[in-house]
This record gives C-alpha cells, sequence and structure tokens, in this order.
C-alpha cells in the first residue's frame, strides 16, 4: 500500500496524480487538517508531525512513503529515512530535477510556504544540478489557508496570486516551481498571472512519475504491494469545506475517517 500524507487538502493533488499513473495500486491517505498549514510551524514541530503522521499510516499497512507536503520535505526528511525502514518518497527533487531539465534560459522561479523557502531547500537541490542556474524564490503564505477555504475562483485570490507573482514575472524567469501540493489546485491562475511563456512544474506529477519508476524498477519490491485499487482517506479534522474541495480535486466524493494522533 502507498501511503500519503500532507498538512491539509494539498496532498489531493498527489493522489489523484498516482491514480492516475498507477490506478491499480491500494492507497492510504492522511491530511493533518487540525494542524495545517505546517509552513507557519517551527521546524520541531513539522519533524514531530512528519514522524507521527508516517507511524500511523505504517500503522495502517504502507509498505511505501509519499511525503506529499513541501514543508516537511524540506524539513524532516533525514529523520524519516533514518527512523523508518521502508522507502520514503518527498516532493523536492523530483520537482528540482524537472525544472532544470526543461528550462531553457537556467532562470528558475520557485514559490511556496514561508518554512519551504527559508529553508533554501530549493537552492540548494538545483545548484546541485547545474551551478549556472539562477534561482528566484518566494513565499506565498496566504495561497494554503486560500485552497483550504476553498478560494479558488474568487477575486482576491486573483489579486494576492498576481501579487505575489509580480517580482518573479518582472524578474523574467522562465520556470516556475510550484512548491506547495496545494498550489496546483490553482495551477490556472498561477499559469494566467505568470504568464504562458512560463513552464509551470508541478510537484504531484514529477513526485508521481518518481514513485512510479521507483516501482518499475525494483519489481521485487513491487509484488509486495496491494493492487485492488483502493484508497482510504483519513483526517485529523472533518470540515464541510474539506470534503467539497477533495471531491473538486478527485472528481469523486469520498468518505473520510477521522483520526486523532
Amino acid at each position: 500500500m502507498i501511503g500519503i500524507f500532507d498538512s491539509g487538502i494539498g496532498g489531493l493533488t498527489v493522489v489523484q496524480a498516482l491514480k492516475s499513473m498507477l490506478p491499480e495500486y491500494d492507497m492510504i491517505y492522511f491530511g493533518d487538517t487540525a494542524r495545517t498549514p505546517y509552513g507557519s510551524k517551527s521546524a520541531k514541530s513539522v519533524m514531530e508531525y512528519a514522524l507521527q503522521d508516517t507511524e500511523f499510516l505504517i500503522s495502517k499497512g504502507a509498505k511505501l512513503i509519499v511525503v506529499a507536503c513541501n514543508t516537511a520535505s524540506s524539513i524532516a526528511m533525514e529523520a524519516l529515512t533514518e527512523k523508518f525502514d521502508i522507502p520514503v518518497f518527498e516532493v523536492i527533487t523530483p520537482a528540482a530535477e524537472h525544472a532544470v531539465l526543461v528550462s531553457k534560459k537556467l532562470r528558475i522561479g520557485v514559490i511556496g510556504t514561508r518554512a519551504t523557502i527559508n529553508s533554501g531547500i530549493y537552492e540548494k537541490k538545483i545548484l546541485k544540478l547545474n551551478p549556472d542556474a539562477k534561482i528566484l524564490s518566494y513565499p506565498c503564505p496566504l495561497l494554503v489557508s486560500l485552497v483550504e477555504e476553498g478560494w479558488i475562483k474568487k477575486p482576491e485570490t486573483f489579486m494576492i496570486v498576481k501579487k505575489y507573482l509580480h517580482p518573479l514575472k518582472v524578474r523574467q524567469i522562465d520556470t516556475l516551481i510550484m512548491g506547495c501540493t496545494h498550489y496546483p489546485i490553482l495551477k490556472d491562475t498561477i499559469q494566467r498571472k505568470i504568464g504562458k511563456q512560463v513552464k509551470l512544474i508541478d510537484s504531484s506529477i514529477t513526485i508521481a512519475e518518481n514513485v512510479k519508476n521507483f516501482l518499475k524498477s525494483n519489481p521485487d519490491f513491487d509484488l509486495t504491494m496491494q493492487k485492488n485499487s483502493k484508497i482510504c482517506f483519513y483526517v485529523s479534522d472533518i470540515t464541510e469545506q474539506f470534503k467539497h474541495t477533495a471531491k473538486s480535486i478527485l472528481k469523486t466524493s469520498i468518505c473520510l475517517e477521522p483520526v486523532n494522533l
């Protein structure tokens, strides 16, 4: 079973991408909606949350973990790989690799939570891949809350996205990493505001491709995975807005089970 966790609803974009690429695989999702967003929390708290989330998924049968949260990926990966003896995937490396691959001018923008941007993790990953790259990073702290509230098409959201992207647009980036799994929910708005000439990197798609390639390259491990096309959804707090937004992402109603970590 593939286990996926995120601070809230954004990780469902990863579930959708995995479901599209690996439709036969069983999955379990945990959204930590009671403690969202992780991007405004301390590194210590994010580390504790990530360990708890992973322990929960493993207790439910997960044999492979996808950290569908850029903040947790930037802070907790070392702790997760040290504590748990199963494959753990993060969203940052695949997105950075794809950005370097497709960027023609190597002028790469990154948007994310304050914690992700302040960590400098994308700069480190990208410069390791290509020292000639120019990286322009910008925190967009309000976007997670807007997505969680379901304000996807509100005029206020359009205005805020435009304001956040302006410093990147005027500096003529040619590639933009959406460094938060909530952001693909605003993909159309982000593309319009940054300009159609800029290539968007969707970390939900790049991580799904990474997991797919791993399973293909490790047939013995793949044989241990359950394949009944079953997906279970757990959250630490159930809200009507979560149900509504989840339905719009996954294109179907889902049954949410509450869990208290």
